[in-house]
């Protein structure tokens, strides 16, 4: 006997939830199946002010601001460059608010997500993982999942909205998963005390230092934890031949300003590592399915969206699930809209992630420009705003830059801080 629902969510991280919230306070049956028990240890603790509004929507925005540190923009340093750069979200084009964001707990915000749907409907079942899935083959899918106990329940939904993260449950069993060779990145990371914080006016800021072949995240969090990262690229784990904690060790050692701020460091724990970083479905929809978060896609974080297209990605799957219960012939032709707005958000960012590591673009981050609005233009990619048709311009500008800056070191010129070129020695 099968357990009838409308709408079935693999996942309960924050675009299961969030649709989960949507779909039930919309009065939707919803069931939504989380493998592990809340709270539960997530990295990206990292939000941006695009993800404010709908937390405002959700009615947890003060649940969220409770559990967090005020997070006001992001800075990058480069011990290259001997500079670091604010980027405050407050100067983002066209005064775009809200201005700030939060760094949380990961465990925290995802376990207040989980509450909310549960609050508002859903019907939540933990540490129970989905084992296998018939679509397509009528008005109802065939879910089994099993718990952890052992106990098998089979779900009989009239449509499924994947969330299953980085497992990327229906998209690996369609074969629909395809890396991104191109940004093929890994990453190491863990919790710290005693980490050198900012008392300049950077209180709450993200820090990300730019290292060889990868870079670094600092992230400050409550009761003075600090959450640290090294993200690489090939090159940087080809050679690492030791222990995950001396890799990591070695790293930190590399950059003078990261191991200026890691010099009283203690661990709260053993530090992690999680790799095959980029990835995205070939199709985000099939006949009774959508796929949201990171069940879709995933990018290098260094611009910590990844929960913000999370949500988004929610919200548009919400609106697909409820349309489709209506017409399917409606949900295929809104499923194919949505996921065209996935892949645009995606894109957007996709061109500055596969050319952080290049000498130019860094030169362009280290020495910000505000010409046709790039500088006021990129702090609102920064803070999430990768929709909005007026950045094209100052986008296609910044791009423009970029393809004559990197001409020109070619020919020997490097972009120095005050925006002029100099031509390099040697």
């Amino acid at each position: 006997m099968s357990v009838p629902c409308d709408i079935l969510v693999i996942g309960g991280g924050p675009a299961g939830a969030t649709a989960a919230a949507l779909l039930a306070e919309a009065g939707h049956d919803v069931v939504i199946l989380e493998k592990a028990q809340h709270p539960r240890f997530h990295i990206g603790e990292s939000l941006l002010p695009a993800n404010l509004p709908l937390l405002e929507r959700l009615g947890i925005a003060a649940e969220v601001a409770a559990i967090g540190v005020k997070k006001p923009g992001a800075e990058f340093v480069s011990d290259a460059h001997q500079r670091a750069i604010a980027y405050p979200f407050a100067s983002a084009a066209g005064a775009a608010r809200p201005d700030f964001s939060y760094q949380v707990p990961r465990a925290a915000f995802d376990a207040i997500l989980f509450a909310n749907a549960l609050r508002r409907g859903a019907r939540g079942v933990q540490n129970t993982r989905v084992t296998a899935a018939r679509l397509g083959q009528g008005a109802r899918a065939e879910i089994t999942a099993i718990s952890d106990g052992g106990e098998t329940t089979h779900y009989a939904p009239r449509f499924v909205l994947d969330a299953s993260g980085r497992d990327t449950f229906l998209a690996t069993r369609a074969s629909l998963k395809t890396a991104h060779k191109h940004n093929n990145t890994a990453a190491v990371f863990g919790h710290f005390r005693n980490v050198a914080c900012h008392r300049d006016g950077r209180e709450g800021y993200i820090s990300i230092h730019l290292a060889e072949n990868g870079w670094f995240w600092f992230i400050p969090l409550p009761d003075e934890v600090t959450s640290v990262g090294f993200v690489g690229n090939q090159a940087a784990f080809r050679s690492r031949g030791t222990d995950l904690e001396s890799f990591f060790r070695a790293r930190i050692a590399a950059s003078p300003s990261v191991a200026a701020r890691m010099a009283a460091a203690m661990a709260l724990g053993a530090v992690t590592a999680t790799g095959n970083y980029s990835y995205c479905a070939r199709t985000a929809s099939g006949d009774g399915y959508f796929l949201i978060g990171d069940a879709f896609a995933f990018i290098d974080p260094i611009f910590s969206s990844g929960v913000m297209l999370a949500m988004r990605s929610a919200e548009l799957g919400a609106a697909v699930a409820s349309a489709w219960l209506a017409s399917p012939r409606a949900g295929k032709r809104l499923a194919r809209q949505a996921e065209a707005r996935m892949r645009r958000s995606l894109d957007g960012l996709d061109w500055l992630i596969r050319r952080i590591n290049t000498p130019t673009l860094r030169d362009m981050f280290m020495a910000p420009q505000d010409r046709f609005g790039m500088r006021s233009g990129l702090v609102s990619l920064l803070a999430g705003d990768i929709e909005t048709r007026r950045l094209r311009p100052p986008v296609l500008a910044f791009k423009a830059s970029f393809h004559f800056l990197a001409a020109m070191r070619r020919f020997g010129y490097q972009l120095q801080p005050d925006g002029s070129l100099l031509r390099m020695e040697g």
